[in-house]
């Protein structure tokens, strides 16, 4: 609002009105305090003008913006961010790859040691991004040598909710799942160039399905997590799906902070498959993949799992030094039979009475900005028992009076964060014959790359 002209001038033309002043002079006196009184009306309307303009460009530029975001979300445009995983290895060994064995656990999936000499390794190539204001999304291609040669495989392709509310996240689609600690985690990402035993015995290195997840974080100081997954269980180790449904996880995780410089996590998880039927792997030797006699294991299975993660930075910054403790335990039952498929007629079968556990820990320090060693331990036990000793032998389930067991040292130079090449050597131990295994890796990472998981 205008304020009106300044009451000291007015006050003064009437002091001097008072005073006797000359006709002339008074005219004088009223002329200077008009002119004084029109410069002033006109200072306030250029103010008012140059406010207006101001609060009228601000409207706009508001308006611009809300627009551009509104654009954005409609429009779904081509946005999404594309990264390229680089993973290449030289490896070799003393043992024959092809004869390689886990006494007393049936292989599947893409265990094994791998080709010998250069390889592609586990490369990806990702797609993700927001679709809109409610679903995220993502894809990753994966590109691994089996054999000699180049295999294409789909390794996730899901949705994910944005901002559901009350801790709660949906995911459906293709993802790794949630049992474990490693599993949800790429194979980039792992502290070694290869899987642990009995992620390799159990999962085929890893557990990956289609299906529904659903996820609660509580509105606590201490993180709590817990969560549920429903999977169509038709890849290893599930096999079957009853109305469209193989296999199921529940999963909880606990951690929190101490102090600034350390912190922790403890999971949970269950994993179970009820009615596996035709569940193929690989018998007693990874290398007879294919061949004629397959086993093949009908019945149901159960896996639990725990896990402990412990990390440690000076005052909390771990960029130029860091140490992280990695643990994992697993004990899977199965109760079923086993048919050698092509074996007869009559098909060899036996029944099958399963316990299988095994268990690994791996520390990890990285001593400068760009180095790090680590060491790793593995052993694996099982208790396998049925009808017919010798159908159990022939699918690699007679463990033949081993505790396969692996002993892992590395080291790492990691020029940034995008960049890292690995020297490994594995004193394996998992069969009759011990295996030394020596590995050169090196992992790239381009493009837009998100932030790993604890």
């Amino acid at each position: 609002m205008r304020k009106a002209f300044p009451m000291a001038v007015v006050a003064a033309a009437l002091l001097f009105s008072e005073s006797g002043f000359a006709d002339s002079d008074m005219q004088t006196l009223q002329q200077q305090v008009d002119a004084l009184k029109k410069d002033y009306e006109q200072r306030i309307a250029a103010l008012e003008t140059r406010l207006l303009k101001a609060e009228t460009k601000v409207n706009t530029q508001t308006l611009e913006v809300k627009s551009a975001r509104t654009s954005t979300i409609t429009s779904n445009s081509f946005n999404p961010a594309v990264s390229v995983i680089l993973n290449g290895r030289y490896a070799n060994f003393d043992n024959d790859p092809d004869d390689y064995e886990l006494p007393g656990f049936s292989l599947g999936g893409e265990s094994g040691l791998g080709s010998q000499g250069f390889s592609l390794g586990e490369s990806e190539l990702a797609f993700s991004a927001n679709i809109d204001d409610k679903f995220y999304g993502k894809a990753t291609i994966g590109l691994h040598n089996d054999g000699g040669s180049t295999e294409v495989d789909l390794e996730e392709a899901f949705i994910q909710t944005l901002g559901l509310g009350n801790g709660l996240t949906l995911k459906a689609g293709r993802f790794f799942s949630a049992i474990g600690y490693l599993n949800e985690q790429h194979t980039h990402t792992w502290d070694f160039a290869d899987a642990p035993l009995i992620y390799r015995g159990l999962f085929g290195d890893q557990l990956k399905n289609d299906g529904v997840q659903i996820s609660y974080i509580a509105p606590t100081e201490m993180f709590l997590q817990f969560g549920a997954e429903i999977m169509s269980g038709s890849s290893f180790p599930g096999g079957g799906e009853d109305n469209g449904i193989g296999a199921s996880t529940v999963f909880a995780n606990i951690g929190g902070d101490i102090g600034i410089e350390h912190s922790w996590q403890l999971g949970l998880s269950h994993w179970q498959a009820n009615d596996i039927e035709g569940r193929t792997s690989g018998g007693h030797s990874h290398g007879n993949v294919g061949t004629e006699e397959t086993p093949s294991f009908d019945g149901s299975s159960e896996i639990n799992a725990l896990d402990l993660v412990y990390k440690w930075a000076p005052n909390g910054n771990p960029s130029n030094q860091n140490f992280k403790f990695q643990f994992e335990y697993f004990d899977r039952q199965e109760d079923g039979g086993i048919t050698m498929l092509n074996s007869g007629p009559p098909l060899e079968a036996s029944s099958y009475d399963g316990d299988q556990q095994g268990w690994y820990a791996q520390t990890v320090y990285q001593f400068k900005p760009q180095w790090r060693v680590g060491l790793r331990y593995d052993e694996l036990d099982s208790d396998n028992s049925g009808s017919d000793a010798d159908v159990l032998a022939e699918a690699g389930l007679d463990n033949e009076g081993l505790k396969p067991k692996r002993f892992s040292a590395m080291l790492e130079w990691l020029p940034s964060e995008f960049s890292r090449i690995r020297l490994q050597y594995n004193r394996d131990e998992s069969y009759e014959q011990a295996d030394d295994q020596l590995f050169l890796q090196y992992t790239m990472s381009l493009g837009s790359h998100g932030a790993h998981q604890y």
